[in-house]
């Protein structure tokens, strides 16, 4: 509303075995903020619009991948997918590892430590849920991440 159109925001993004697919979110950053920075933003980024801000802190910029999930291109529970360049950030088997499930809006880092978890623990946290998905755990899963949610901050 306040930095203009477009509103919805798509990216490539690593799906399960690897295939890409278009995320869908909507846009809490300026336009053209990944020719500014990194993949990944930081407390006080300033990429990040003002209305942005209040988006993120209720993950209400990741509704739009509901979408994603009714394409089955997303499950509601899985590792976050990450975008096609970052698989140079991971050993071979923990990326295959990684996309050996169906990417999630959330996952057991999100549950665990919302955004604040280093890459070390959301890369185990990924590889935990991994390596035994099961209906009871993403029920446990989406408990947790609601609740963290709603606790507020960032972890």
């Amino acid at each position: 509303i306040t930095d203009g159109r477009p509103v919805m925001f798509r990216q490539q993004r690593c799906g399960r075995g690897g295939k890409p697919f278009s995320i869908l979110k909507f846009r809490t950053m300026v336009r053209d903020a990944s020719q500014l920075g990194g993949h990944s933003t930081k407390d006080n980024d300033p990429r990040i619009t003002r209305i942005g801000q209040h988006l993120r802190r209720m993950s209400l910029d990741e509704l739009p991948q509901f979408l994603n999930v009714l394409s089955g291109e997303m499950s509601l529970v899985g590792p976050r997918p990450d975008t096609l360049a970052q698989e140079a950030d991971y050993a071979a088997e923990d990326w295959a590892q990684r996309c050996s499930v169906r990417p999630g809006i959330t996952g057991l880092a999100q549950a665990r430590y919302r955004s604040s978890a280093t890459f070390e623990q959301r890369l185990a946290c990924d590889l935990e849920y991994a390596r035994d998905p099961s209906l009871a755990r993403d029920l446990s899963i989406i408990g947790q991440t609601i609740a963290r949610l709603f606790k507020g901050g960032s972890n």
